[in-house]
C-alpha cells in the first residue's frame, strides 16, 4: 500500500516538482497539497495523511506553527520538514514544534524519498547538517549559562536542596539562589522542578553519588 502524504510548500513549482517526484515512486500517493501553512493544517485534517512533507517559509502560517496546530488535533501526525534553512534556531524550533525529522531542498531527491518512507515508519529522517546541529545543541545545553550555572543545574536535576549544593560546590546557599535566578530566566522555567525536567531532558543532569 502507497504511503499517503501531505506536501505542503509555498512555491508552486516546487510543490508540483515535489509531487510528482514522490508519486513517480510508486511508493507514495500524495493525497493533499498545500501552499501555504493554513491550508496543509486543513488538508491534513481533511485527509489524515501517513506523512505530512512541510516546507517552513509559507503565509499565513509558517511550518513550525502549522505543525504545532496539526500535533494539536493529530497527536499521532508524523511532519517532515523540507526546507532550504538549516540554522539551529530554525531546526530547533521545528522539532520543539513535533517534526518527526528535517530534510533540506539541497539534498539528493532519493533523500526525500527516503526520508518519506522512514516517518512513515515511525523513524525521525535527519539530514546530516541538521543531525549534527541537534548534536551540538545537546553538548551546549543552553546558551548563555555559565559553567557554575550549569553545575548548579545539574545539581538541582539530582534533587538537591539548595543547601546542599552549596556545600557540594563550596558556595553560599545567597550564591546557589542567585545562581537559580539567572538558571530560570535563560531556560524560560518557572522553578526548580521544570529545571530538573529539563535538564534531565537535555542531558544536562549527573547521576547522584
Amino acid at each position: 500500500m502507497a504511503i499517503r502524504v501531505v506536501v505542503a510548500d509555498d512555491h508552486a513549482i516546487v510543490l508540483a516538482s515535489i509531487s510528482r517526484w514522490l508519486e513517480a515512486s510508486g511508493e507514495v500517493e500524495v493525497v493533499a497539497t498545500a501552499g501555504d501553512g493554513l491550508i496543509a493544517v486543513q488538508a491534513v485534517e481533511r485527509t489524515r495523511p501517513d506523512v505530512v512533507l512541510m516546507d517552513l517559509s509559507m503565509p499565513r502560517l509558517d511550518g513550525a506553527a502549522a505543525t504545532r496546530r496539526i500535533l494539536a488535533a493529530n497527536p499521532g501526525a508524523r511532519v517532515v520538514i523540507l526546507t532550504s534553512f538549516a540554522g539551529r534556531e530554525r531546526v530547533l524550533d521545528a522539532l520543539d514544534a513535533g517534526a518527526i525529522g528535517y530534510l533540506l531542498k539541497d539534498g539528493e531527491p532519493e533523500e526525500v524519498l527516503r526520508g518519506v518512507i522512514a516517518a512513515a515508519s515511525g523513524e525521525a529522517p535527519l539530514a546530516p547538517r541538521v543531525a549534527r546541529v541537534v548534536l551540538d545543541a545537546r553538548r551546549t545545553p543552553a546558551p548563555g549559562l555559565s559553567e557554575r550555572e550549569r553545575e548548579v543545574l545539574s545539581e538541582v536535576a539530582t534533587g538537591r536542596s539548595n543547601k546542599e549544593i552549596a556545600w557540594r560546590l563550596g558556595i553560599t546557599e545567597k550564591t546557589v539562589k542567585t545562581h537559580l535566578t539567572r538558571i530560570f530566566e535563560r531556560l524560560g522555567v518557572a522553578d526548580r522542578t521544570q529545571a530538573a525536567v529539563w535538564a534531565v531532558r537535555n542531558g544536562v543532569a549527573t547521576g547522584a553519588d
